[in-house]
């Protein structure tokens, strides 16, 4: 029987992964660090080493484009994730969906709980499961708590659009996809979102498909 493949730590890993420079490759769901859930930050990094992956994180975020991404999309399973909103939106999907600009931040061992029981669905997408998006139903508002890259505390309530990205990526570091939480008959290529389903809500999109919105 052969012996399990030798992992080199992860201190040497993310080095190797930064070495190339730029953007790092984005991991595609189906592989299993995606699934694994990660470990908590407690310094397993030099701060020079983490302040790189952090900077790596961004860069990589804004190339893709996207609003958020968790280190496991990047290989690596520590619970840190960074996320930053333009929301270079219409004001009609502004006032509909709750998106306002929210600065870069890096997020720490974060958590969410609900804040009341109010439930909204939209689309969303995911950089790991790239051409696709699928409504899903998450928590309207959420507390999060979490640290900085400093180890400056955060506990702050999001609503709207951050809060589905706070909650979008903290679920990445708990080893769930979108996918998990979606309503599969929803499932679209983005071309088709673009072409029929681009209304700020996805009510046609519930009437045309059949399924339900909370």
């Amino acid at each position: 029987m052969a012996s399990p493949r030798h992992r080199a730590p992860l201190a040497e890993r993310i080095e190797e992964l930064l070495a190339p420079g730029g953007p790092l490759p984005i991991v595609a769901a189906g592989d299993p660090v995606l699934r694994a859930g990660t470990e908590r930050y407690e310094g397993q990094l030099e701060p020079a080493l983490l302040t790189r992956f952090v900077e790596a994180l961004r860069v990589t975020m804004h190339a893709a484009p996207g609003v958020g991404l968790a280190a496991p999309q990047v290989g690596v399973e520590l619970r840190i994730a960074v996320i930053e909103d333009p929301a270079p939106v219409p004001e009609e999907v502004r006032v509909a969906r709750g998106r306002v600009p929210q600065p870069f931040r890096v997020l720490v061992n974060p958590s969410y709980e609900p804040v009341g029981g109010v439930r909204a669905a939209f689309f969303e997408g995911c950089l790991s499961v790239p051409g696709w998006q699928a409504v899903v139903a998450r928590h309207a508002q959420v507390r999060l708590t979490a640290e900085d890259e400093h180890g400056r505390p955060l506990d702050e309530v999001f609503t709207g659009w951050p809060a589905r990205i706070a909650q979008h990526e903290t679920d990445h570091l708990d080893g769930t996809l979108y996918l998990d939480r979606a309503e599969l008959r929803s499932l679209s290529a983005n071309e088709t979102v673009v072409e029929r389903w681009a209304q700020p809500t996805p009510e046609e999109a519930a009437r045309a498909l059949g399924f339900e919105l909370p």
